[in-house]
């Protein structure tokens, strides 16, 4: 099936997504003028660390992997990984990280060219992890620690869980509680649960709207794309815990059910379903989503923007709430869970295939590496592709091949229609 055969076909614009902009603008900008001024303490951390705890304490928050998405997005990302390779960072680790770095060592930011006025990334006051996606972020923070010569503050949590117990959620709460004392001293703010609750109730919120989002797209036509999900996960991943968060995802909520109610596909004549796993190749968002829609096909749901949803907090147990919930990450699973959990999904959202977006530098958020795609088609009869490239570095991105090997497999699936 060539591609000039094809009905041109682009995805369908989410109204939403200037309510979106705006907020994402006044979030940056408040950042840069805390750095400027001082007015406000600043808290980095990993983007699902935890940013409640950070939020009752009085700090802005800013999540470096947001920004090397933004390096990766913008495709400044494969020039400034070198950077960090100089300096002792194998080109085989994560490259966020290395984008991150590299940038920060040659002093750019896209956020100059995306808001006028902002020079550079804001200075933190201290730097928060949480190894639950893998060990890279706590080595990212701790170059920023020296460089910087900022507090670093953790937490490391367990891997490979197939039932998260009572004994993960306890030792979880423990350290997050160990937290409270020297992030006090830093923010000059003094704990008080009934802030903390109050944040975690406004983070389940928007988890819960966020979620409500993203199962949207098992109507038939899907009201939304995969790629959509990337982009609209911004404020669940960088403002939850705020309102404006909340506020924005009932709008884009009321915009998905309404497109659903007049049957508004966000790929027209939807011929096929998709589900991705793993990374996006954030420099190819827009190709990977033009393609798809020319084949008439959706890509629709995902393990990855699933991310950010967090069904296990609870404002009434903050601490072993939050515990139970970032160790419930899909990330931090053990395969057969993972296995159980992709089933479920690829039958929630009626797809019919999946692909894995093998990431050449983010080993823990590839799935395809150890015989799954073939478990996963063996169980649910449902075909799967492998598509080799990475999140940031597009040197190991071959968009010929990716093209030619996603064509065969909607060719697959029409055959075995």
């Amino acid at each position: 099936m060539a591609m000039n055969e094809q009905k041109k076909t682009v995805r369908k614009k989410i109204e939403a997504t200037g309510v979106m902009n705006r907020i994402m603008s006044d979030y940056f900008y408040q950042l840069d003028q805390a750095s400027k001024t001082g007015e406000q303490k600043i808290a980095w951390c990993t983007s699902v660390g935890p940013a409640e705890i950070l939020r009752a304490l009085g700090f802005l928050v800013h999540f470096p992997e947001n920004h090397g998405a933004m390096l990766g997005s913008t495709r400044l990302a494969t020039d400034f990984i070198p950077e960090a390779n100089a300096i002792g960072y194998s080109p085989d680790i994560c490259s966020y990280l290395t984008a991150d770095i590299g940038a920060f060592l040659k002093g750019v930011t896209p956020l100059s060219k995306a808001y006028k006025g902002i020079e550079k990334v804001p200075k933190p006051d201290v730097l928060v992890f949480n190894t639950n996606q893998c060990r890279d972020v706590q080595d990212w923070f701790s170059w920023y620690a020296r460089k910087l010569k900022v507090p670093i503050l953790g937490i490391t949590t367990h891997c490979g869980v197939n039932e998260v117990t009572e004994a993960h959620v306890d030792s979880i709460a423990r350290q997050m509680k160990q937290l409270i004392e020297p992030l006090s001293e830093i923010s000059g703010k003094k704990f008080d649960m009934d802030e903390m609750k109050q944040v975690l109730a406004l983070s389940r919120e928007c988890s819960d709207l966020w979620k409500k989002v993203l199962d949207t797209a098992s109507a038939v036509p899907s009201p939304i794309t995969f790629f959509d999900g990337t982009i609209h996960m911004g404020p669940a991943v960088v403002l939850r815990g705020t309102r404006q968060a909340v506020d924005y995802y009932q709008v884009l909520l009321t915009e998905l059910r309404e497109r659903i109610k007049n049957g508004v596909a966000a790929i027209e004549n939807e011929k096929f379903r998709l589900y991705w796993d793993g990374m996006p190749v954030w420099g190819r968002l827009s190709a990977h989503s033009n393609l798809f829609a020319e084949l008439q096909t959706n890509v629709l749901a995902s393990t990855y923007c699933n991310s950010w949803i967090f069904s296990a907090f609870e404002p009434e147990d903050p601490f072993n709430s939050m515990a139970r919930a970032y160790t419930e990450l899909f990330i931090v699973r053990s395969d057969p869970f993972k296995e159980i959990y992709i089933k479920t999904m690829m039958d929630f959202f009626k797809v019919d295939g999946i692909i894995f977006h093998d990431a050449k530098t983010c080993p823990n958020n590839s799935n395809c590496r150890y015989g799954m795609p073939q478990r996963i088609e063996a169980a649910t009869g449902l075909p799967s592709l492998v598509i080799n490239g990475d999140l940031n570095d597009l040197r190991l991105v071959s968009d010929e091949q990716t093209k030619t090997n996603i064509e065969a497999f909607i060719e697959q699936l029409e055959e075995n229609r």
